[in-house]
């Protein structure tokens, strides 16, 4: 691909945001949620399904570096990112990966469109990171499934029209008898309770889902049944790499951030950035950040050829949210009082970095994954 197609479409997503995102943020934030009218203005823009085929709907671009120009443009923007993402990265990619053509043909396009919201329901109230604690089950009833349980914390749980839904379809040994079936909007059992408060990604809406004698059609079972175990190591490459490229983004904006406050801020009559404490902080910082860089772009590269593991995943998404933590915290500091206000940029990108280090694998199961790769 081109520098000059990503350059073009990074102009694209760029120009887009600003007239159908920005100017709409802060009434997104107050509600919990971004308007379904977004998705649809997304959807022709072509910032949905962008790894899925022209003929459904998609943008037909499998190079993850238009994923990854698309994130950086949403942080730019000032957008909360996870519900994007996750329709975009996760849902689209599962159906797209483990879909029989029917029901590619039967989601895709909607997904694509903006006319269908998708969300991923694993989490519960007391299973997260340990998949095999799951208790939300679903049984085989001639050609339906019936699901009883429920699920915490699902972005996009609100909006969504498409829900693929972790279920435990035999009581088997570790690792197994987990599977994947798509909860549909109005399925008869299906419900979702309130949005959920939250610190940070005020606009990504989350909530929590109940199913209780949910009747779904067996046909909506996605990939094999008691695989999903293996499904879900899978789809994690890319989430954490989607991860990864928001963390990478997010101490890129808040370093020029507040490099720009630095240089403007004065005290005690000079600005607050020529402070040598300071001017090395921000050195420590911008060469960091530049190392995390230049880490992603490598991982980038290695998925696009098919050659990143789960382990250099994990690696990746670890090393860099930890970083992210960090940074935010170094330059709010150097923004002071004005940094810890409710309207400041750098506020809001602390309290989104801290998540980071919690889905998509918290960096303790991270570093267990690591650490059992080396032999311990």
């Amino acid at each position: 691909m081109s520098t000059t197609q990503l350059d073009e479409f990074r102009r694209h997503c760029r120009d887009f945001l600003a007239q159908a995102a920005t100017p709409r943020v802060a009434a997104w934030e107050a509600q919990g949620r971004v308007d379904r009218d977004f998705w649809e203005q997304a959807g022709a823009a072509g910032l949905l399904g962008m790894g899925v085929s022209r003929e459904l709907g998609g943008r037909g671009e499998s190079d993850f570096r238009y994923a990854m120009i698309l994130i950086e443009e949403l942080i730019r923007a000032g957008m909360s990112v996870p519900g994007l993402v996750s329709h975009n990265d996760v849902i689209a990619s599962y159906i797209l990966t483990l879909g029989t053509p029917e029901q590619k043909q039967r989601w895709l396009p909607e997904l694509c469109s903006g006319r269908a919201i998708g969300a991923i329901a694993i989490t519960e109230p007391h299973a997260g990171s340990d998949a095999n604690e799951l208790t939300t089950r679903a049984e085989r009833q001639g050609d339906r499934y019936e699901l009883n349980g429920s699920k915490a914390y699902i972005t996009n749980g609100h909006n969504a029209d498409l829900v693929v839904v972790a279920v435990k379809t035999a009581d088997a040994q570790r690792g197994q008898g987990i599977s994947l079936l798509v909860a549909e909007r109005g399925a008869e059992g299906f419900s979702r309770g309130p949005l959920r408060a939250k610190l940070g990604w005020h606009a990504s809406d989350t909530t929590d889902l109940f199913f209780e004698r949910c009747l779904l059609p067996a046909d909506n079972l996605l990939g094999r049944e008691n695989l999903g175990s293996f499904y879900f190591m899978t789809a994690m490459i890319r989430e954490r790499l989607s991860i990864s490229t928001v963390a990478v983004a997010s101490m890129e904006t808040a370093l020029e951030q507040t490099l720009a406050y630095a240089k403007a801020r004065t005290v005690f009559g000079q600005p607050v950035g020529s402070f040598q404490h300071n001017r090395f902080t921000l050195a420590k910082l911008d060469t960091e950040i530049r190392i995390a860089r230049l880490y992603l772009d490598d991982a980038i590269a290695r998925f696009n050829a098919g050659a990143l593991s789960l382990v250099d995943a994990a690696r990746l998404k670890l090393w860099v949210t930890e970083l992210q933590g960090k940074v935010a915290d170094r330059c709010l500091q150097l923004h002071g009082a004005a940094g810890y206000m409710g309207e400041s940029g750098i506020g809001k990108n602390w309290v989104n970095s801290r998540v980071q280090q919690i889905y998509g694998g918290t960096s303790e199961v991270l570093q267990e994954l690591i650490s059992k790769s080396l032999g311990l």
